[in-house]
């Protein structure tokens, strides 16, 4: 094949998942948005939903929808965004739950949804959204009075255990939410790993549970091998890619990988990347291009040329990555691109 194979872990998920679980006391759902991270919502959903997750979390209404489709009529799909407008009919006939992030948003789903479930969303900080907390102070007995199943909000700074910021919001969600006998929600994976008081009735894990920082124990989850299509031999002054950017300075053996950043291999890994070829580390020679990759495996055994390479695995992980291009692994992870052929294992 042309393409890569990328092979993700379901029971890694699971893992994960159940792991993460396992640090409290209270539920934990399940954060699936951005097509669960990039890896397919409808089996990572439904593998968390045989590991015993009752509630998800999706970023809007219309993946909401979809997964509905997948999981049946039973989980609770709650939608970051909440209620927006011409959203009504998807929300009501596919039983999802917004979470209202406005006072506009909470009269929009009133009006056209009267009985129909949501929760709200608050500001503790972040200034991304939910309602503030004067906004929240204005019409709080009137929400209330709707019977909202649940107040969440979310940590800024969770990944890093030191910040003042996750003191701070945990202060200021305790205020808004305290006494009002509606369950809540702070912690996503890097505020499960803050401790029991960030966990209150709900945790909901993103990243940790596929497989990334700051989870430190997370069970790796994908794995991705690129094909080689040609594999040459340059002398000493011959180039490789684009704009001359790798000049080989000795007799070097290049292999021509098959993805580039057409497949969410990001253009910035280039110079700090390697592939391997079984325990060999191969580095990226010259520029990634759309649709391939030129690699030096020189250091490989002679008449040894690899039919694939690997990029994430047992010697690579998405924070490696990650690392490499100076962004994060929930980056590496949605940026993979729909060209590769995918393998599911472990479901």
């Amino acid at each position: 094949m042309g393409t890569g194979k990328l092979t993700i872990d379901l029971g890694a998920i699971r893992t994960n998942w159940r792991n993460l679980a396992a640090m409290n006391s209270g539920e934990t759902a399940a954060v699936v948005k951005a097509d669960g991270y990039g890896l397919g919502a409808g089996k990572v959903a439904r593998a968390l939903q045989k590991e015993g997750a009752r509630t998800f979390f999706v970023a809007m209404a219309e993946e909401g929808a979809a997964l509905r489709q997948e999981l049946g009529p039973d989980p609770v799909i709650n939608v970051f965004s909440g209620h927006m407008p011409g959203d009504a009919d998807m929300i009501h006939d596919t039983h999802l739950v917004p979470m209202i992030n406005s006072i506009d948003q909470l009269i929009r789903h009133v009006e056209a949804l009267p009985n129909h479930p949501f929760g709200i969303q608050l500001d503790s900080g972040m200034n991304r959204l939910g309602m503030e907390p004067a906004e929240w102070g204005a019409v709080a007995q009137v929400a209330l009075e709707q019977r909202p199943t649940l107040l969440m909000s979310h940590l800024a700074c969770a990944d890093e255990p030191d910040h003042p910021m996750n003191a701070q919001q945990l202060k200021t969600f305790f205020e808004l939410t305290d006494g009002l006998g509606v369950p809540r929600s702070l912690a996503n994976t890097g505020g499960v790993l803050l401790g029991p008081d960030y966990h209150f009735e709900m945790t909901r894990p993103g990243i940790g549970t596929y497989g990334g920082l700051p989870y430190i124990d997370a069970t790796p989850v994908v794995t991705l091998d690129l094909p080689v299509i040609q594999c040459r031999t340059l002398e000493p002054g011959e180039t490789v890619g684009y704009a001359n950017s790798f000049t080989a300075t000795r007799e070097t053996r290049i292999a021509t990988v098959s993805a580039g950043y057409a497949d969410g291999i990001l253009r910035a890994l280039g110079p700090k990347t390697h592939l391997y070829a079984g325990d060999t580390p191969c580095p990226i020679a010259g520029r990634i291009s759309m649709d391939l990759i030129g690699v030096d495996i020189t250091d490989l055994p002679s008449g040894s040329d690899p039919a694939t390479l690997e990029l994430l695995g047992r010697h690579q992980s998405i924070d490696t990555l990650a690392d490499n291009a100076d962004t994060i692994a929930y980056e590496i992870l949605t940026a993979l691109g729909p060209r590769y052929s995918l393998r599911y294992i472990g479901g």
